[in-house]
C-alpha cells in the first residue's frame, strides 16, 4: 500500500492473517502489579508463530503480493525476528525466501530462519552492510524486497497486535510497546489511537540504542550508530515512514538502561513463568524505573517476542 494504514486496514489485515497466526493471550500478574503499583496487561506475543510478533508483519505483507511479484520469492535484511516471520510466511505461499543476516545475529535466531527454510547471507554488522548484501541479492534472484519495518504493508500487519489487545481490555489507560524500528510502535499507535484518542501509547527503548527517543524529541530522523544493547531486536534505526506516524501519534519514548531490561526480562521470567527476550522486557523496564508516572494505572504492554539463547542468558 502507499499510503499511511488506518485503523480500517489493521482490521482487514486482521482477517487476512487470522488463520496463519495465533490470537495470543493476554496475562496478567499480581506480584508485578503490587510490586508496580499499577495494572498491567500483557499482551503475549512471545508464544505467536516464530515466538515474535514480526509473524504478523510478514504474513500480510507475503499474502497481499501479486503471484508476479512472488514469483521470484521474497527477500529481506534482519537480526532475526523478521527474518524467521518471512521464511515462514513465504514458506505458506510456497516461495523461496533470501535473507541478509549480520554476522552476530544470535544462534537461536539463526538456526529458526534455516528450520523455516529460507538461504541466509551473512554480513557485517552494520546496516550499509545489511542494505548493500540485499541489493545483491534483489539484482541477482528478482526477489521481491520486504522491508522489516519502513513498510506499509508490514505496519498494517504489526497493528494487529494492539488491536486483539483493546478489544479484549478496551478500558486501558496506556499502551506501551518497545521501539527499534518502529514497525510495532506505529502500527500500535494507529490502532489505538483510532479506537480511543485518550489512550496513551509510550514507546520505550534502550539507553544504548536511542535513535527513537532523540529522532522524536528533536523532530527529525537521527540514524543510531553502533548500538550496544543486550536487547539486540531493538538495534535498528526507525525508517521515514514508521517516524512519520509515530511523531504524530506516540505521546512519549522512554529510554532505560541496560541493568533494568536484564531486572525486567528477569522478574517476567520469575514471576510469570514465561520465556521473553530482552526487547520484550523494556516496556516493563520503564514501569519499574518510574512507578509513580504509572501508578494506578491500567497499562496494556506488547511483550514483542520469546526467542533467546538459552546458552546465552544475561543474567
Amino acid at each position: 500500500m502507499d499510503t499511511e494504514p488506518t485503523l480500517k486496514n489493521i482490521r482487514q489485515a486482521a482477517e487476512r492473517i487470522g488463520s496463519f497466526i495465533h490470537h495470543t493471550p493476554v496475562l496478567t500478574s499480581k506480584s508485578i502489579n503490587k510490586i508496580c503499583g499499577c495494572e498491567l496487561y500483557f499482551k503475549c506475543e512471545n508464544l505467536q508463530k516464530v515466538g515474535a510478533f514480526k509473524i504478523r508483519g510478514a504474513a500480510n505483507a507475503v499474502m497481499k503480493l501479486k503471484e508476479e511479484r512472488i514469483r521470484n520469492g521474497v527477500a529481506t535484511h534482519s537480526s532475526g525476528n523478521h527474518a524467521a516471520a518471512l521464511a515462514l510466511a513465504a514458506k505458506w505461499r510456497n516461495a523461496r525466501a533470501c535473507v541478509v543476516m549480520p554476522e552476530n545475529a544470535p544462534p537461536v535466531k539463526i538456526a529458526a530462519v534455516q528450520g523455516y527454510g529460507a538461504e541466509i547471507r551473512f554480513c557485517l554488522p552494520t546496516l550499509q552492510a545489511r542494505e548493500a548484501g540485499l541489493t545483491q541479492v534483489v539484482a541477482k534472484t528478482g526477489a521481491t524486497f520486504i522491508h522489516p519495518y519502513n513498510d506499509y504493508d508490514i505496519i498494517e500487519g504489526q497493528g494487529t497486535a494492539a488491536l486483539e489487545l483493546y478489544n479484549e481490555v478496551p478500558t486501558l489507560e496506556t499502551v506501551m510497546v518497545p521501539v527499534g524500528g518502529g514497525g510495532l510502535l506505529s502500527g500500535t499507535a494507529i490502532a489505538i489511537k483510532e479506537l480511543n484518542p485518550d489512550i496513551k501509547v509510550i514507546a520505550a527503548e534502550p539507553e544504548n540504542a536511542d535513535d527513537a527517543y532523540r529522532s522524536f524529541q528533536q523532530k527529525k530522523l537521527i540514524p543510531v550508530k553502533n548500538p550496544d544493547t543486550v536487547a539486540d531486536g531493538l538495534r535498528t534505526s526507525l525508517g521515514d515512514k514508521t517516524f512519520a506516524i509515530i511523531i504524530k501519534r506516540v505521546d512519549e519514548i522512554i529510554t532505560v538502561t541496560e541493568s533494568s531490561i536484564i531486572e525486567a526480562m528477569r522478574m517476567v521470567w520469575e514471576r510469570m513463568k514465561i520465556l521473553i527476550e530482552p526487547s520484550s522486557a523494556v516496556p516493563l523496564a520503564a514501569v519499574l524505573a518510574d512507578p509513580a508516572k504509572f501508578y494506578d494505572l491500567k497499562i496494556g504492554i506488547i511483550l514483542s517476542g520469546g526467542n533467546v539463547d538459552l546458552n546465552e542468558l544475561p543474567f
